[in-house]
């Protein structure tokens, strides 16, 4: 596949879902999670980066982007539901082991993905996404009070978190060059929320976020029993969640590699060069560590006395053995 993108669509459960890839397919995975309210074309930049030593793929969750967006009635839209989605989605695609690279709701996602198959995680990256309390600034304080009160704060929450003015504020944070960022970023999102049946789709997944939150103990005492290895490039002019939230995450998992960047909520807006090259210089070890992972076991028999095995790695090498029989 090389250096360009493609797009793909694929039923999962009933469902098409929609994902961008790129890269070799025999190349170490990275299993890109997007954020709030995104989809896997904020991603592009990275893909187009790292596609010359990884296989990246980047779905769309359901009700995101391309993917299906079922009425609400009838697909209840959960941080759980959402991230079974996303595991059938690895299952179709038959990725066995990946690396998750999360940001913000890709975070909720990623941790429950995780947790349900940790044997396939290689790595975890984290880009401005949260996993304990102290990283949620004041702005939270109303939006908590939706989950109390969902009638009573409704429209708030949703000017808050979905209007043109939000989503524009979500992209520039503090950062003091405005200037840098394209408005195409997030008056398409303002677009895609335009769309019928997204106010719904997206205040009943908000109202669901309190679960996340009860989560996060959880998630911690499972960085620290696990130890992943684990990347946080983090925007510091992020509004909505708190510098001191990589040093957290440093806390649960001391070999974590941190990383601030003078970027906002969404990095690869304006950093995308210097998270592609910390994502490469952080991956590329681990994968040259492991051993290649057998993909297809082939058997000839050249002689009464003698099998032959082809062994294809994910590399693309071939190592062949000879058996003698007695």
């Amino acid at each position: 596949m090389g250096t360009s993108i493609s797009y793909h669509s694929v039923d999962v459960g009933g469902l098409p879902i929609f994902y961008r890839e790129a890269g070799d397919r025999d190349a170490p995975v990275i299993l890109l999670l997007h954020g709030l309210p995104s989809s896997s074309r904020m991603y592009e930049p990275l893909l187009s980066r790292l596609s010359r030593d990884f296989r990246l793929i980047a779905p769309d969750y359901p009700g995101f982007g391309h993917s299906a967006a079922p009425d609400p009635l009838s697909f209840p839209y959960t941080f759980d539901r959402l991230s079974a989605v996303i595991a059938s989605f690895t299952e179709v695609l038959g990725l066995s082991r990946y690396a998750l690279f999360v940001q913000d709701y890709g975070g909720p996602v990623g941790f429950r993905l995780a947790m349900a198959a940790p044997e396939r995680l290689d790595a975890l990256i984290i880009q401005n996404a949260v996993a304990h309390h102290t990283g949620l600034t004041s702005l939270w304080d109303r939006r908590k009070a939706y989950w109390n009160d969902r009638v009573g704060h409704e429209r708030e929450v949703w000017e808050s978190l979905f209007s043109g003015d939000a989503n524009r504020r979500r992209h520039i944070g503090s950062d003091p060059n405005p200037e840098g960022y394209n408005p195409d970023l997030w008056q398409d999102e303002s677009a895609f929320l335009s769309r019928p049946g997204q106010a719904q789709i997206q205040l009943d997944l908000f109202f669901d976020y309190r679960t996340n939150v009860a989560s996060y103990r959880r998630w911690q005492r499972w960085l620290r029993e696990r130890q992943p290895p684990l990347l946080v490039v983090w925007g510091k002019y992020d509004l909505s969640f708190d510098s001191s939230e990589p040093h957290a995450y440093r806390h649960d998992v001391p070999s974590a590699e941190v990383h601030f960047l003078d970027a906002g909520h969404f990095a690869l807006d304006t950093a995308a060069d210097e998270v592609a090259t910390l994502t490469r210089s952080f991956l590329r070890p681990l994968h040259t560590a492991r051993p290649p992972t057998p993909r297809r076991l082939c058997q000839r028999v050249t002689s009464l006395a003698s099998v032959e095995f082809s062994l294809t790695t994910q590399a693309g090498s071939t190592q062949t053995q000879m058996e003698t029989r007695q």
